[in-house]
């Protein structure tokens, strides 16, 4: 008798059906463009089945890439996944797949830079109106929905400053209005966080970060309810979007050890923060898992864990301080990505340019990415580099 798989034996086990194996351990790289057929009757059945993971076109995906949809399909617990080029494009593609001219969507005040720009730039031009709002507005969120509010976009935890939303009650009310919920799950990365468990139709991720791991892979996913699925599906196919094989094979690679990364980074990630909550330049540290972050009692309510990501807020500083940390680190590299094993860094003096429906009070903000090195290590490479900060304080 089968019996239900725990997390761990389900992303070691998902993907692996035998038509994409052909008896070996991991799917094999099936690279095509035209798919060739024998038989008139053998192509009409592959156009009556293209949709329904069928060789029919090197777009519409191989063995390697059903395999990859089938694990992330089962990781988020969701009725299809979609692939793409970069998070950035499923974020974009998933939105532009359900929304038209004159539509009106609420944003998350706390979204990825590049999602922002989307809207700016994009939806703007294509007659799509925008209205961003604070991640703990609440049940506030109904005083912004219009007769024409389409889609609800979350991202829990924020960017930079780490807010966690309350998304049952949003996606709730959202549903209320007939809006479809869309969101940025990277942080919870379909393995600490099911949002379509929540009340999401749909979740996606830059499976750059932590499906892929290893820093080398660029690459989306979005996992559609059934509902929101068919339109998810054929929207994104109708505007080009698809992957590579040996991308998915590595994604795919990455995702078997997932569960073992993530309680690494999770395990040094708390043990940093902590000493860094201890330590006089700093105002708080923004880690969902400790009290000081806002929203932390939805993130202990809805997530089964953390992983390497948080940001921490200095008491007071200036750009030349900023420049002397940054520049003062051994391990912890500049860089805009995250979710790979090696550990980096971001900072900023203020959230300016990338809010606008909340403020920012406080100290510079650094963002930091703890990576796979040892632990004590890091430590003493932040220890170095606050001294350095110290120093150029005003």
């Amino acid at each position: 008798m089968e019996t239900k798989m725990k997390k761990d034996t389900q992303i070691v086990s998902t993907g692996r059906k035998k038509e994409y194996t052909h008896g070996v351990v991991n799917p094999v790289v099936q690279r095509a463009s035209t798919i060739v057929f024998d038989s008139v009757a053998q192509m009409k059945e592959a156009v009556k089945n293209r949709a329904n993971k069928t060789l029919f076109y090197g777009r519409r995906g191989t063995t390697t890439h059903f395999a990859l949809q089938d694990a992330i399909t089962e990781l988020e617990n969701g009725a299809g996944c979609a692939l793409y080029p970069s998070g950035a494009a499923a974020i974009s593609n998933a939105i532009i797949s359900f929304v038209k001219s004159g539509d009106h969507i609420l944003m998350v005040d706390t979204a990825y830079e590049p999602t922002r720009d989307f809207c700016r730039v994009i939806l703007n031009n294509m007659g799509v109106e925008t209205t961003y709002y604070d991640p703990l507005i609440g049940e506030g969120i109904r005083d912004l929905i219009r007769p024409n509010t389409r889609l609800l976009f979350l991202e829990s935890p924020g960017s930079i400053s780490m807010e966690v939303q309350d998304v049952p009650l949003l996606s709730r009310i959202a549903h209320e209005h007939n809006m479809v919920v869309m969101l940025d799950n990277t942080y919870g990365n379909g393995y600490h966080f099911k949002p379509l468990d929540f009340g999401v139709d749909i979740s996606i991720q830059a499976a750059t970060k932590y499906i892929v791991g290893h820093s080398d892979v660029m690459m989306g996913v979005a996992v559609a309810n059934e509902e929101h699925w068919p339109q998810l599906r054929e929207n994104s196919y109708l505007m080009g979007q698809c992957t590579s094989a040996d991308d998915a094979y590595l994604a795919l690679r990455g995702l078997r050890t997932l569960s073992v990364r993530l309680q690494q980074h999770e395990k040094s990630a708390l043990k940093i923060a902590n000493w860094l909550s201890t330590h006089p330049l700093i105002d708080h540290v923004r880690h969902p898992a400790l009290e000081t972050c806002p929203g932390h009692e939805y993130f202990k309510r809805d997530f089964s864990g953390s992983n390497g990501l948080f940001s921490f807020v200095m008491k007071a500083g200036n750009q030349a301080a900023i420049n002397a940390l940054l520049d003062g680190l051994d391990h912890f590299k500049m860089g805009y990505s995250w979710g790979g094993f090696e550990s980096l860094i971001t900072a900023n003096m203020g959230l300016q340019g990338l809010r606008s429906a909340t403020g920012w009070q406080h100290g510079p903000i650094i963002r930091i990415h703890v990576g796979l090195e040892d632990c004590d290590d890091l430590l003493a490479d932040l220890e170095q580099g606050l001294q350095q900060y110290q120093a150029y304080l005003e």
